[in-house]
């Protein structure tokens, strides 16, 4: 399950100071930014590199969750014809940092933001990441911004970036948007951000790509503590998503083009892979006829039912092996994001993510007609890596979160029974994962006849503060076999 934190900052409960501290630890996890990279980082904030180019008359806004003060993009669509132009302005970190400075090399050991509901450990110093950089309401900032043109079916063409002055006008989330576009109060341009999501959701259909709709589990830190909940997203949250997929397919595009960059890849399902999930479809007595794909199957799938929840959880094991192929010169191989079934580039969080920086620095070369920096080139080679190892232990990190914030939740109802629906089942090792509504938990359970699916009734055994680690086991009363 993702892991959605949506407040930060928060006083950490006694019980979870210990295992938070020992997984920070163990993952190596960043704390405090070194005092040569905040003085840089302020020297860097006082004395940005800045564009000619004002693009400031563009109406964007920002859409991001409550709070954010990292707003990486703004966007702003108009009408052009039958069809559209999408202007996404994108943070330019590049006017702030400089190669081989201590504000770089710091974020190459981090690579990317860790998330966690009472801190956020930022690739850069807030100076720059949460002040200079980031595209805030009423703020002018530098920009790498996006024109992408689209027909009237959403297809786009001739994408283009470049170096601009931009102003936000409003800083939205998610929540606000799709209120304003359910009571007909969004702007024109709002609107059109769900016309073109829905175009855009289209092409992905017909394209035979695939996104998984699972309900996120989110950890809410209030004055009465940390709570988890199940959390479904919103169809702007969709729409958005599109805007944001379709600029870093345009980036791997140019990329392509010049043959020089960095994709990002994911490796297609075996198709052992796909007869596990159509015999996980057959025990959940889920109909997935022999002439419909996968993609297909996926959408016709419904979160809220538990036998099509425990599908799509499994469905999540098919695409395995997300990584980076970095090319100069010779494209690689295996170029394709398989679940997007199209070639594909991180492109739109340089603020959180050292990768996109990369990237949008060798789109804006392309795009003016200049070679790439020679810094991005030089570093080409070791960004995969830096980006895997980043990843690994950022999800481990945000597992590990989850997992600890769910011990506390559970702590003190041993020998309780709970209710869920089984969503996964290892047979040979008699256990599976359940998922439970109140409190919002999806642990591990012990049974020999677990019914993937269905409801079960499970006894907490034990709770493991410390590593969260709990234990259920399946008590569901059975009749026995004749």
């Amino acid at each position: 399950m993702p892991f959605r934190p949506v407040r930060l900052r928060e006083e950490v409960p006694a019980a979870l100071r210990e295992g938070l501290e020992r997984l920070r630890r163990e993952l190596d996890v960043p704390t405090d930014f070194p005092a040569e990279v905040l003085a840089a980082a302020e020297q860097a904030a006082a004395n940005p590199r800045l564009p000619e180019l004002d693009r400031t008359d563009l109406e964007l806004v920002t859409i991001d969750p409550p709070g954010a003060r990292d707003l990486d993009q703004a966007v702003f669509i108009e009408r052009d014809g039958d069809g559209f132009v999408v202007w996404y302005a994108i943070a330019d970190v590049g006017a702030f940092v400089t190669a081989g400075d201590p504000i770089d090399r710091e974020a190459h050991a981090r690579g990317q933001t860790f998330y966690a509901p009472h801190r956020r450990t930022p690739l850069h110093p807030p100076a720059i990441s949460e002040n200079a950089a980031s595209l805030l309401p009423d703020e002018t900032r530098p920009s790498l911004l996006w024109r992408l043109p689209l027909d009237a079916h959403g297809n786009c063409a001739a994408p283009h970036v470049e170096r601009a002055m931009v102003r936000s006008r409003e800083q939205l989330t998610y929540a606000e948007v799709q209120d304003q576009l359910d009571n007909g109060t969004a702007s024109e341009s709002l609107q059109l951000l769900r016309e073109v999501g829905l175009l855009r959701e289209q092409i992905e259909r017909e394209r035979g790509g695939v996104s998984l709709n699972i309900p996120e589990q989110e950890i809410r830190v209030s004055n009465s503590g940390w709570e988890l909940e199940f959390r479904s997203t919103l169809p702007i949250e969709g729409w958005n998503a599109q805007i944001s997929l379709m600029t870093g397919m345009a980036a791997a595009h140019l990329m392509m083009y010049a043959d020089v960059g960095i994709l990002r890849t994911l490796p297609p399902a075996d198709n052992g892979s796909l007869r596990r999930l159509g015999n996980v479809a057959k025990a959940l007595r889920i109909n997935w006829p022999a002439e419909m794909d996968y993609p297909e199957f996926v959408r016709s799938l419904d979160s809220s039912r538990g036998d099509h929840a425990a599908m799509l959880y499994a469905c999540t094991t098919l695409f395995r092996g997300a990584g980076y192929q970095a090319f100069n010169g010779v494209l690689p191989a295996d170029a394709l994001h398989a679940a997007l079934a199209i070639e594909y580039a991180h492109a739109t969080a340089p603020l959180r993510r050292l990768v996109d920086r990369y990237v949008l620095e060798i789109c804006a070369a392309i795009c003016a007609e200049v070679d790439v920096p020679e810094w991005v080139i030089a570093e080409l080679d070791s960004l995969p890596e830096t980006m895997a190892e980043s990843s690994r232990r950022a999800k481990k990190y945000e597992r590990g979160i989850v997992d600890l914030t769910e011990a506390l939740l559970l702590s003190g109802r041993e020998g309780d029974v709970f209710i869920g629906t089984v969503v996964d089942v290892d047979n040979k090792r008699g256990r599976g994962r359940f998922m439970i509504n109140e409190p919002a938990v999806e642990a591990p359970v012990k049974g020999s006849q677990l019914p993937l699916g269905q409801e079960i009734e499970a006894r907490l055994v034990s709770v493991d503060l410390t590593t969260g680690v709990t234990e259920f086991t399946d008590v569901t009363p059975r009749r026995p076999k004749r």
